[in-house]
């Protein structure tokens, strides 16, 4: 086995197939008389449904992967904190203003060709959500020097406390003074912050073993069970039309999900590991890291436009335009998830694209290398593959910018096939950390 940490690949995958399928699943575009589309939820009319959302509502493994690579990565690049935080932002600017280039040239053709004011309200809310990100991101790569020092210092119980109190202060708030300002972005970072110091302690080596996994699974488990007695929507994600959203922003039950799923992850560590063993798996793994970048990007804008080019045709279809009133809606919508993976797909590939790379869990393509210098100086990484900026690549109408590495991750340069890589050091538990590997999967999600 080489150098890396699958386990942390799998739950990457995880979590980004899980927000993928749950914006998929649950955002229903209907078609109304005039052609309009508006935006609508099969939670809203099916409220038993919500604890599916438990499992695909997944933004805590995804920052708690994107806090342990950026911590691995901080550890085996080179220069200091200031140009870690530089290059992680630059890798990160790239795809985002490739994705509000080519949005605002489809946005303005729309315009041009007469598309309805509510309809393109509806399509730009929607391709630029995904980017909310932006804030808790940047903030905790700008701070992850104290946020570690302090984890090291005082350990990730005592760290992760000031937060989740100011959760609660903000859900509090919420509650009592609805109007006051401030509270969306500051329940964000403190809400978002806890699965990221959760992902700095384990990189360092805690919560490592079925001891902290137990700890971490009993205390959200046990927290939600309270926090739904309270009066909490059981629902994981917003419901248009409900009085409070556990995500938007993030209340005191996305923090204990968060916490819930990271426990339950590393309970689940040994039994993830050997499935990984496995060839098939390991391979799905491997492509899901490779295009995390262009799916998490792309997934909402392919949505959008699949339900708005068939709405041309003036028909309602099942699953499609149609009300999400039943399960039968369910079932129809389910119907329609191959048709937007293989759009998604088909906007992610790129001519020249080796499909033995692709299919080789071994190939040396980047993923969170470490900063090292690589790509074409010295290296002979052709263009498109050795460096972020040259993965700029191909742009669609689905996936923004095609496998241009690092959108959680953002903690390792997408190295060419010629580049250097240091092997990380062990942690506890057997498992290899990631900051500086070499390993199947390039352009992911997570750290």
């Amino acid at each position: 086995m080489n150098g890396r940490d699958r386990v942390i690949d799998a739950l990457r995958a995880y979590a980004i197939g899980g927000v993928v399928l749950g914006h998929w699943l649950v955002t229903a575009l209907v078609l109304d008389a005039d052609g309009t589309l508006h935006v609508a939820s099969p939670l809203a009319a099916m409220p038993g449904l919500a604890p599916v959302t438990w499992l695909l509502q997944t933004l805590g493994l995804f920052f708690f992967v994107s806090g342990y690579a950026a911590a691995r990565s901080l550890a085996g690049g080179p220069g200091g904190a200031a140009r870690w935080w530089a290059r992680r932002m630059g890798r990160l600017v790239l795809p985002i203003l490739a994705l509000l280039g080519i949005g605002s040239a489809v946005l303005l053709a729309a315009i041009v060709t007469g598309t309805p004011d509510a309809t393109l309200a509806v399509a730009l809310h929607l391709a630029i959500s995904p980017l909310w990100f932006l804030l808790p991101l940047v903030a905790l790569s700008a701070l992850i020097v104290p946020l570690r020092a302090a984890v090291r210092r005082w350990g990730p119980w005592r760290c992760v406390a000031p937060a989740v109190v100011l959760v609660a202060a903000a859900d509090l708030a919420g509650r009592l003074l609805p109007a006051v300002p401030g509270r969306l972005p500051v329940a964000l970072l403190a809400a978002w912050c806890v699965p990221w110091l959760l992902g700095l302690a384990h990189a360092d080596g805690r919560l490592a073993g079925r001891r902290a996994g137990a700890a971490l699974a009993g205390t959200g488990a046990v927290a939600l069970a309270a926090l739904f007695t309270l009066g909490y929507p059981a629902s994981a994600v917003g419901v248009p039309g409900a009085a409070m959203s556990n995500l938007s922003p993030p209340s005191l039950v996305a923090v204990a999900l968060a916490v819930a799923q990271v426990g339950l992850a590393l309970l689940l560590r040994p039994a993830v590991r050997r499935l990984l063993a496995r060839p098939a798996p390991a391979r799905v793994v491997a492509a899901v890291n490779r295009s995390a970048m262009g799916v998490y990007l792309g997934h909402q804008p392919v949505l959008v436009g699949v339900t708005a080019l068939l709405a041309h045709a003036g028909l309602a279809l099942p699953g499609l335009h149609t009300a999400p009133r039943d399960l039968l809606w369910v079932l129809a919508r389910l119907c329609w998830l191959p048709v937007f993976a293989a759009v998604l797909l088909a906007m992610r590939r790129r001519p020249g694209r080796s499909p033995a790379r692709d299919a080789d869990p071994a190939a040396p393509v980047p993923l969170i290398s470490t900063d090292a210098p690589a790509g074409p100086v010295g290296t002979g990484a052709p263009a498109g593959r050795g460096t972020a900026a040259g993965r700029v690549g191909r742009v669609g109408a689905g996936t923004p910018v095609d496998g241009v590495a690092q959108l959680t991750a953002f903690g390792g340069r997408a190295a060419g096939p010629g580049a250097v890589r240091r092997r990380a050091p062990a942690i506890p538990g057997g498992a290899a950390a990631p900051g500086g590997y070499r390993g199947p999967a390039g352009g992911r999600l997570g750290g």
